[in-house]
C-alpha cells in the first residue's frame, strides 16, 4: 500500500440529488476486494491532506463532481465494518441537482449512476447504514434550513417547490398548509409571471429572495409541515 495513505480512515461521500424525485449517488468498484459492487464514492486519506480536501479530491476523482459543497455526516466505525482490517470512516454528506454536472467514472470506478433512494442495489459494507443515516439528518436539516435556491430553475412554481420537500421528506404534505407556510418565511418573490406552455390553468411563478434566503441559512428556522 501507497506510504502516504492512511490504512485505517477513509472517507465516504452521500449526494443526495433532485430531478423531481431524490435519488442517491454511486459508484462500482472495478478493482480490489469490493470489485463488481455498488456503493459510495469513497476511498483512503493521505497523510498531505486534510479531511474536507479527501472528500473533494475523492469524490471529483471517481465521478467528476467538483465544487461540490460537502457536510461533515458523522464518523462510522464498528469493529467489523471492513473485511479486512479495522478502518474507521468519515461520511459526508449533500444534495445538487443530477444535471448539476456530467458524471465522469474515473480513479478506482468502473461506473457511477443516480439511483432512485428505494431503487438502489445492494450496497458494499456498511454504506447503506450510512445512507440511511444521511437521510434522517437531511430530513433535520430541510426543516431548520431553506432548501432548493440550487435545485430549482431560477423561476419555478409552488407545486415545483412542494415536489422537492416532499422528495426529499418522504412524505405527502398538505397543499394550503404548505403554501401558507412557505409563503410566510418571506423567502419567495412574486415573479409576476405565469408558468407557459402547460396543458392546465397556468400557476404563478416565484424566485428566491437572496437575502432573505442566506439570513434563514444562518439563523435557522422550522418549518413544521
Amino acid at each position: 500500500m501507497d506510504e502516504e495513505i492512511m490504512p485505517e480512515l477513509s472517507i465516504d461521500c452521500v449526494i443526495f440529488g433532485f430531478d423531481g424525485s431524490l435519488k442517491v449517488l454511486l459508484v462500482k468498484h472495478k478493482e480490489g476486494i469490493s470489485q463488481g459492487r455498488w456503493g459510495l464514492p469513497g476511498g483512503w486519506i493521505t497523510y498531505n491532506e486534510s479531511l474536507d480536501q479527501a472528500a473533494s479530491r475523492l469524490l471529483f476523482l471517481l465521478t467528476g463532481l467538483d465544487n461540490i459543497f460537502l457536510d461533515q455526516l458523522k464518523a462510522f466505525g464498528a469493529v467489523n465494518r471492513f473485511p479486512e482490517r479495522r478502518v474507521v470512516t468519515v461520511a459526508y454528506y449533500s444534495m445538487i441537482r443530477t444535471t448539476a454536472t456530467e458524471l465522469v467514472a474515473g480513479y478506482t470506478a468502473s461506473d457511477v449512476k443516480w439511483f432512485a433512494i428505494h431503487e438502489t442495489p445492494a450496497l458494499m459494507y456498511d454504506h447503506q447504514e450510512i445512507v440511511s443515516f444521511a437521510k434522517k439528518q437531511l430530513h433535520i436539516k430541510v426543516r431548520q434550513e431553506p432548501i432548493g435556491f440550487n435545485l430549482l430553475p431560477e423561476k419555478f412554481t409552488l407545486f415545483q417547490l412542494q415536489q422537492l420537500y416532499e422528495s426529499t421528506l418522504q412524505v405527502k404534505l398538505d397543499k394550503p398548509n404548505f403554501r401558507r407556510k412557505i409563503l410566510k418565511t418571506g423567502l419567495l418573490e412574486d415573479c409576476r409571471e405565469m408558468q407557459a406552455n402547460v396543458s392546465h390553468r397556468s400557476p404563478k411563478l416565484y424566485r428566491f429572495d437572496k437575502s432573505r434566503y442566506d439570513q434563514l441559512k444562518t439563523t435557522r428556522f422550522l418549518l413544521d409541515f
